[in-house]
């Protein structure tokens, strides 16, 4: 190994056996593969690294979305989320993901004809979506439909095929939004609202959303902006939780509807795609400016969670909170100052001079202010993750495109560290002692 080579290596010591390894460092990682060598025998299997909720693990190499979290930055291709909230467009954004480049105005017109002309769904997936109760949750109407729309576009299956691929991303893109407004139509019992497709994306959605008797919809545009942004926003955030579970999914060589409808999936939980509709709860839950400082007091002593605050990966200001709350002040101009806003200003201020928030690089993240908009805009609490979903949708066909192309993927199959009982032999149901404790510990009801 020459010089260079050893000073980019770790050098790992097994006190096991005194043996000495020597690991190649490529990017500031080392492939785990590597720790195989790692025996205590021959017949040993080799070390693993064990790693609980990937805390510290590359599943891939990517070049869609860079973050720094210690310093606050969010770039999607090398572009600044600031630069993009302000200037782009989201169909514009949504290009940049897929492909890699921002358009010209020829290609975005292109592109946005095909978005556009890819947002009705079959008839037939409208009696699927009428299956569900009344009340059914949108965000697990979506997920299903999802699933089903993987039937109505067999093709899809041929992932290994790039023009395939194109044709699901624009389906997906397109169809997104009209799934998402026809599950929240469906909880309300209101007729469906079929696409305007000389309204922009978000125009086009809220149409389809709140369009009741009126002959033309005519969206506001203070708040068809402010969607536009929040979309661009959610767009992609590297390795989440339920980008990891698309990517998870699409190594099985699965069409995209599937492994899109797991994301959703995953979004669906309440420490993902639920967290803003948790601050809509907390800030209800404070009431009013005068009770923050007991709310303060109870998070402080593990009575209360503050939510919208933290981030695994940002320990300072996320950058889409900065731009989230401005757009807030710009929405509630139009509809009407939300009180729960004076609660949400005063508690971040606290939160932000206060050392024990400060020491444990608690700031505010995307999910503060994303809810109180949402609420102002109209929305109910439960189209929160629903609103989520369309935004992140190219983000995750992104990342299925780059995880499908990426000659090092396999099919996903971590390992684990098992800690079962050893091998026993099967004992006949009549010679097996008696386990009435059992029985009371885990609520077994005999019928």
């Amino acid at each position: 190994m020459s010089d260079s080579d050893h000073r980019n290596s770790l050098t790992i010591i097994d006190n096991r056996t005194g043996k000495s390894y020597e690991l190649p460092i490529e990017n500031g990682t080392i492939r785990t593969m590597d720790l195989r060598k790692i025996k205590e025998s021959e017949d040993d299997f080799g070390l693993l690294g064990y790693d609980p909720a990937f805390l510290n693990t590359c599943s891939c190499k990517s070049t869609i979305t860079f973050i720094d979290g210690d310093k606050g930055i969010l770039r999607y291709r090398g572009y600044p989320i600031e630069q993009l909230a302000e200037k782009s467009s989201f169909l514009e954004t949504a290009y940049l993901l897929i492909k890699g480049e921002l358009p010209d105005k020829e290609r975005l017109a292109v592109w946005t004809y095909n978005i556009r002309h890819h947002t009705m769904t079959h008839a037939n997936l409208t009696k699927f979506m009428d299956g569900f109760r009344y009340d059914a949750h949108p965000m697990g109407i979506l997920v299903g439909t999802l699933g089903a729309l993987s039937t109505f576009y067999p093709d899809a299956k041929n992932v290994g095929e790039e023009e395939s691929r194109k044709l699901q991303v624009r389906r997906l893109i397109g169809k997104m939004p009209t799934l998402a407004a026809m599950s929240f139509r469906h909880s309300l019992g209101f007729p469906y609202v079929l696409p305007d497709n000389d309204l922009s994306y978000a125009g086009n959605f809220l149409s389809m959303m709140f369009r009741m008797t009126e002959k033309n919809y005519k969206p506001n545009p203070v708040l068809e902006h402010a969607l536009d942004v929040l979309f661009i926003l959610h767009a992609d955030h590297e390795q989440n939780c339920s980008t990891n579970a698309v990517r998870s999914v699409s190594s099985s060589m699965v069409d995209p509807y599937s492994a899109i409808a797991a994301g959703c999936a995953a979004l669906y939980g309440p420490l993902h795609g639920g967290a803003n509709e948790a601050v809509i709860h907390m800030l209800k839950q404070i009431g009013s400016v005068d009770k923050i400082p007991e709310f303060i007091k109870l998070v402080k002593s593990g009575e209360g969670r503050l939510m919208g605050f933290g981030h695994r990966v940002y320990k300072n200001y996320d950058p889409r909170a900065r731009i989230i709350k401005k757009i807030a002040f710009d929405v509630f101009e139009e509809t009407g100052r939300n009180p729960l806003l004076d609660i949400a200003i005063e508690l971040e201020r606290i939160a932000l001079e206060d050392d024990y928030f400060i020491q444990r690089k608690l700031y505010p993240n995307v999910d503060f202010y994303s809810g109180l908009i949402y609420q102002a805009m109209g929305f109910p609490t439960e189209m929160f993750p629903v609103l989520f979903a369309i935004g992140r949708t190219p983000g995750w066909l992104a990342q299925w495109i780059e995880h499908v192309k990426d000659p090092e993927q396999k099919i996903a199959r971590p390992r684990q560290i098992y800690l079962g009982e050893k091998c026993r032999d099967y004992v006949p149901i009549d010679e097996r002692p008696r386990k009435g404790d059992d029985e009371q510990k885990f609520g077994i009801c005999r019928l």
